[in-house]
């Protein structure tokens, strides 16, 4: 895999809340410089973030819903909309954990089916599970309901919950989902490791914080 084909699948990201401009100018350079697929930032920042990319190929992902996933539907509708107003075409959402837990199937379909309608034709919509929360078979169930509910990417981790990525998971995500969904491996992959590993399992996107040191990684080891 080449530099360029490596980058394309990370999405360069600063979740932090003491997140400050200098920062984010930082890693909008950065994601121009790598030609990473996105910057993943919270929605205060997308308007910035787009005024800075509108020029390069870089998409502006921003979060929904996060990192607790625990806002009503309507807010998280809203907040899609208006991310989308201010110039990110990506999303990535966080489920009511809790309704999932409780077998509140429905409940959980249709949050994500009313930001996967908001962001219709004009963002993609991953969903986060925060996997570390949840036993196998409710994360096969979030899996089959993000599936359901037309999502375009199913995603491990917030970051925020003590857990992040790991291959069994990625590995189980893919093989719910299927070949034609995409699979996103966030929280904890900081080296190109880490990296080949989520992909190796059936990732298609890497949400990392480390995406420089993920590709000069990849620089220093020409053998993958």
């Amino acid at each position: 895999m080449t530099n360029s084909s490596l980058a394309k699948m990370i999405d360069h990201t600063l979740l932090k809340p003491e997140t400050q401009s200098e920062q984010i100018n930082q890693i909008c350079e950065e994601a121009k410089e790598y030609g990473f697929a996105s910057v993943c930032v919270n929605p205060t920042w997308v308007t910035h973030c787009h005024s800075l990319l509108k020029d390069s190929e870089v998409k502006v992902c921003t979060v929904i819903g996060f990192p607790l996933g625990a806002t009503t539907t309507e807010t998280k509708v809203f907040e899609t909309k208006q991310a989308i107003e201010n110039g990110a075409t990506e999303v990535d959402m966080v489920i009511n954990i809790g309704s999932l837990k409780d077998g509140r199937y429905e409940e959980v379909e249709r949050d994500i089916n009313e930001v996967v309608e908001a962001a219709k034709d004009k963002a993609i919509v991953k969903v986060i599970f925060e996997t570390s929360l949840l036993t196998k078979d409710e994360k096969v169930k979030a899996c089959e309901l993000a599936k359901k509910a037309e999502a375009d990417f199913v995603k491990t981790s917030t970051g925020f919950s003590g857990g992040g990525a790991n291959v069994d998971d990625i590995r189980l995500m893919r093989l719910t989902v299927g070949p034609e969904m995409g699979v996103k491996a966030s929280g904890g992959v900081r080296s190109l490791e880490d990296t080949n590993a989520m992909i190796d399992a059936g990732a298609t996107r890497i949400g990392a914080s480390a995406g420089v040191d993920i590709i000069k990684g990849q620089e220093s080891n020409s053998d993958y």
